[in-house]
């Protein structure tokens, strides 16, 4: 039996994503740049949509 850890993006107190959120953004993006998959970061799937949508739009945007 394997333990499955909670979404640090659901739940009580935790973050917005938001395009604008640099230090959040930067979190879940490789060295390489590119964003790192739910398995590795558990995000749930749906946090998972948001953030890349917002990695990306932080892209276009030359945020980061």
């Amino acid at each position: 039996y394997k333990f499955k850890r909670k979404c640090p993006l659901s739940g009580k107190g935790a973050p917005i994503i938001d395009y604008k959120n640099i230090r959040l953004l930067k979190k879940y993006v490789s060295d390489n740049g590119k964003i790192l998959p739910s398995r590795v970061t558990n995000i749930c799937q749906r946090k998972q949509r948001e953030l890349s949508l917002s990695i990306k739009r932080a892209r276009n945007l030359a945020l980061i």
